[in-house]
Parts: structure tokens; sequence; C-alpha cells
């Protein structure tokens, strides 16, 4: 059988491209090229990955003006061009643009219309409530509720999330002790921060939420790959056992363990196939102890930049595009439930073992997880034995280093705010049950 003929163009230069480039060079053998607006170290001095860079390529009119001339280059082009985006910024332009560039590109994205609504927080918990998907308890507070100071009443205790509704937005607001996201302890806290960032710049919403009790092991992380005929076709679990530290980047997954839970897929495949989506999706989980339920935090339109984990673990992340869009074979095949068997499981690295070892947190999962790292089970995105070279190995090896710094700056802290938080929650919950005393000696 002769392999049909594809060309694949990524858009974006940062770990996420690699973890596809990758994907696509252990699927076809192939070197695949990448536009983006900057070149960023993972996809640097690499054989498998060309970056086209383009200035202002990130956002309109630049990438239209770029996209204009890339339909003439490609309007003849014998085989399938498919664009996949590698960043939320390039999946909205990419759904914001797709009349334009489908007749002569593959565009696996979903309408701008309900690309709208999912980036948004806000929309997001409306299309959550609408279709069952369960979600933290919410507060929105607008530039308004703070003006009129009417945002204190809260309908859930301290501690509490706070993140802003527009991450664009969010990047021309700048303080001191700016965060990706917060986590608020008390009212003054709570007044301090809102007021330093409406008094900086930002004038979008913010999203207060219920803190769900629990480090970064109740985490998991799922990505889905739906048809275009929007049926979902693959859903592989995740289970972070360590994030990234430093506030910038919060929230980011360090290593991962493959998990299974049909529940959990079932949950999915019935949410994303009432939406009629289209293309790659992934979702930010976290179990909460409270109620034995999984809590969703976000929709990404794309696969998440730790996703090579499903690559890993045999679910080759670009063969979906290819199967579906230009051998056409996946309208019968069945929804492939990963990690289901647990017999072959790897696990994914973001940073040194050795980091992984002194900063996871000590429970099951990790001793799992060191397990499959003293028995060779295990795999990073951008060390690759098929692109190696000294410039791109040195590169990396400095890129990975860096981590020592960060996990000795910030960890210590992070660490100490969730056993305060654990700690203020074991003690209000004693107060409801007249237990006080004795939960007091036990913290």
């Amino acid at each position: 059988m002769v392999q049909a003929k594809f060309t694949p163009i990524l858009l974006g230069s940062d770990i996420n491209v690699y973890g596809m480039a990758r994907s696509f060079n252990e699927a076809y053998g192939i070197k695949v090229q990448a536009w983006a607006a900057s070149q960023l170290a993972a996809t640097r001095y690499s054989k498998i990955v060309d970056v086209e860079v383009h200035e202002g390529f990130e956002e309109d009119p630049g990438f239209m003006n770029v996209m204009k001339q890339k339909i003439e280059e490609y309007k003849n082009h014998p085989e399938p061009v498919i664009l996949i985006a590698c960043g939320d910024g390039y999946a909205e332009l990419l759904a914001k643009h797709k009349d334009e560039l489908k007749d002569t590109f593959v565009v696996p994205y979903i309408d701008y219309d309900l690309l709208e609504k999912l980036i948004s927080k806000e929309g997001f918990y409306e299309i959550a409530e609408k279709y069952g998907l369960p979600y933290p308890h919410t507060k929105i507070v607008t530039m308004d509720d703070y003006k009129a100071e009417n945002y204190l009443d809260l309908p859930f205790d301290y501690p509490i999330e706070l993140k802003p509704e527009d991450p664009v937005s969010w990047l021309n607001c700048q303080f001191e002790g700016r965060k990706k996201a917060f986590t608020i302890h008390d009212e003054t806290e709570l007044v301090d921060i809102v007021g330093k960032i409406y008094t900086n710049g930002y004038t979008e919403d913010l999203i207060l939420q219920d803190f769900i009790p629990g480090d970064d092991s109740n985490m998991r992380v799922l990505n889905a790959y739906v048809d275009k005929d929007h049926k979902v076709k693959m859903m592989c679990l995740g289970h972070p056992l360590l994030e990234d530290p430093t506030p910038q980047s919060i929230g980011n997954y360090m290593a991962i363990l493959p998990a299974f839970s049909q529940k959990l897929y079932d949950t999915v495949q019935s949410f994303l196939e009432k939406l009629n989506y289209t293309g790659m999706a992934n979702f930010d989980i976290k179990y909460d102890p409270r109620d034995g339920e999984y809590k969703f935090f976000e929709i990404n339109l794309r696969q998440g930049r730790s996703s090579f984990y499903v690559t890993l673990n045999g679910y080759n992340l670009a063969k979906w595009y290819i199967d579906d869009y230009v051998e056409d074979n996946l309208k019968d095949k069945p929804t492939v439930y990963g990690n289901k068997d647990g017999a072959n499981y790897m696990l994914w690295l973001g940073v040194p073992k050795k980091i992984f070892k002194e900063y996871a947190y000590e429970n099951g999962s990790k001793r799992l997880a060191e397990k499959l790292i003293d028995e060779g089970h295990y795999g990073t995105t951008v060390f690759y034995d098929k692109d190696r070279s000294f410039k791109r190995w040195l590169l990396m090896r400095y890129m990975f280093h860096n981590y020592y710094a960060r996990y000795k700056k910030y960890y210590e802290v992070n660490k100490g705010q969730y056993f305060e938080e654990e700690a203020k929650k074991l003690k209000k919950q004693a107060l409801r049950d007249g237990q006080q005393e004795n939960h007091e000696n036990e913290i």
C-alpha cells in the first residue's frame, strides 16, 4: 500500500511545535515546516523542523498578510497542506480566517463563533453548565464591580483562586507580584490584588473560584481528537505529578504519568460530540476530594504544550490528522480510550529526573513514576535520538538545567502556601463539625 502524500505546516516554534514535529517524524520519517513570529529554543538547531520566521505573524494583520502570500504559493499544491496550531493565538487565528484559508489548506478547527465562547472562561463555564461538565464554583468580577466595591460577597470560603478572564489583555498588565494566577487567602489580600490589577492597565473581567484542595498530583490532563464528522476518535488521560513553580508559568506540567478513567472519557466524549467539536482538544482537570468529582478548569483548542506524553504512550498525535484528512479512514473506526490496559506506561518528563525525584509530592503515583524511571520507561519531548547535534544537545541541556534554579527559588514558597491553605481548610471544617480542639492538635 502506497502512503498518501501530505504537507503539514505547524504554527509556532515552542516545545509544542517540537512535540508535533517529532510525532510526524516518528510516524512518517519526514521533516516539517513551521511558521512563527519568532524562533524559540525548543525548535532551534533541529533536523526535523524548519522554522520560517515572519515578524508580526502571531496577530492580525501580520498573520493574514503572510497567509495571503502562502495561499498564492500553495494554491496549486498537488497534496493536502494541513495547518496545525500549537498555541492558543494561532488556533484562534485559524478559526477566525478559516473561510479564507480552507480552499487552499486543510484547517481542522471549529468555527470562530464557538471558539470565542470556549476560549472565554466565562463562556466555557456557561457551556459546561449547559452540557453537564463539572467545574469549580465560580464568581465573575467586572471592573464596575471593583469600582462599586461590591465583589467581596463570595459564595464560597477562602482560600480562593483568582485568574484573568482575558489572558491576552493580561500580558499588558504589569505590577510587582504579578502571576499567571493567584491563590487568595483572605479578604484583605483579595482587595489588595484586585486593586493592583485594575489600577495597572487590566480592564477585563476576573474569575474567582472555589479553591480545590490537593497538591499537583490531584491534577489531570486530557487530550482528545475529534474527527471531521464530529466524533471523538481518541482520548488520552494524563496524571500530572509536578508543575512549574515560577509565577509566570504556574500550571505548566513538568511530569505526566499516563492514566485511565472511563468515567472521565465518557464525560468528555459526550461534551465534545454535543458541541459538534472538530480537531484536537486539551482539558485541565482537578480531582476534588470533597465530593469525589473531577472539576474542569478550561479547554485548550489544540494539543497542550506537554501533550507529547500522548505520542510517548502509543497514540501518535500526528497520525490522527493524517488518518482523518488524508487517508480518510477514521469514520468507521471505534473510539480509542487511551491507557486502558496499563501494560506499557511511559512517564513524560519536562525536567531532569533529579528535579522530579526531589520535588514531586510523595505518594503511590510518584513511586510508580520512579519505578518507570529506574526501568528506563520514560521520555522527554526535546531529547530525540534522531535529532542529535552538539549545538542542539547543549542548548536543551542548558534549558533543562535552568529548572534547578527555578525550583530552588520558588518551590518552597508555593509548598508553604499549599500547606497553609490546607490547614485553614481543616480549621474551618473543624469549626463546622464542633471538633476544633482535636483538629488544631493535628494541624
